[in-house]
C-alpha cells in the first residue's frame, strides 16, 4: 500500500529557500511513497468564533483538514522568522488542531526541516515547532537533526535546485531515517 507523505512549507515566498528544499526531498522518497504539497497560504487566521458558531468557518479550514487526514505522515519545511515559526504556519498547526478533540495531527509522524541564509540553521523554529507538535501527539523524527545554515550558498538561484552534493546526501539520509519512523507507525 502507498504512503502518502504530506509537505507543508512556512514559507509563502515564490522563490522561498523552504520550498526548493521541500521539492528536492520529495523527490527523493523511495517507490511506495507519495508526496503532496498541502498548502496553508489561504487559511484566514484562527478564531474561536469560528468554532463556538459566531462566524461562519471558512470553507479553506474545511479543505486544509481533509487534505492532512488524507496523508499518512507531514515533513515540515519552514524558515525562522524572530526565532520562531512562520505566523502561517503556526496558524495551520492551530486550524488542523481544532475543533477540539479532533485534532487532525494526532499520531501522524513528522519530520523537521529548518533553514536559514544564516548561521544558525533556524534552530529556534524548529525547537518552538517541535514543542507544538509533542503537544500534538505527533511522533517526531529526532536524529538525523535538520538545522540547514547559509542555506543560499547552495541552493541554484536559476532553478532552485540543491548545487552541493553533501547537502543531498544529508536530505537523502533525513529521508531514509523518516520512511524508517514512518513504517514504525
Amino acid at each position: 500500500m502507498t504512503k502518502k507523505i504530506g509537505i507543508i512549507v512556512g514559507s509563502l515566498r515564490k522563490k522561498s529557500y523552504s520550498k526548493a528544499i521541500a521539492k528536492a526531498m520529495a523527490k527523493m522518497f523511495p517507490e511506495g511513497y507519495e508526496t503532496t504539497f498541502i498548502q496553508i497560504g489561504d487559511l484566514p487566521f484562527f478564531n474561536q468564533d469560528f468554532e463556538d458558531g459566531e462566524l461562519a468557518e471558512p470553507q479553506s479550514y474545511a479543505t486544509f483538514r481533509n487534505q492532512v487526514k488524507d496523508v499518512d505522515a507531514i515533513l515540515f519545511v519552514t524558515p525562522e522568522y524572530n526565532r520562531s515559526v512562520p505566523a502561517v504556519l503556526k496558524n495551520a498547526i492551530d486550524v488542523g488542531s481544532r475543533p477540539y478533540g479532533q485534532s487532525i495531527w494526532d499520531g501522524k509522524p513528522a519530520a523537521i526541516i529548518s533553514e536559514t541564509p544564516g548561521s544558525t540553521g533556524a534552530f529556534g523554529a524548529n525547537h518552538h515547532l517541535r514543542q507544538s507538535l509533542v503537544f500534538l501527539n505527533m511522533p517526531t523524527l529526532q536524529q538525523p537533526e535538520a538545522y540547514l545554515g547559509g542555506v543560499s550558498n547552495y541552493i541554484s538561484e536559476t532553478d532552485g535546485s540543491i548545487t552541493n552534493k553533501g547537502t543531498k546526501k544529508f536530505l537523502q539520509s533525513i529521508v531514509d531515517a523518516f520512511v524508517e519512523l514512518i513504517q514504525r507507525y
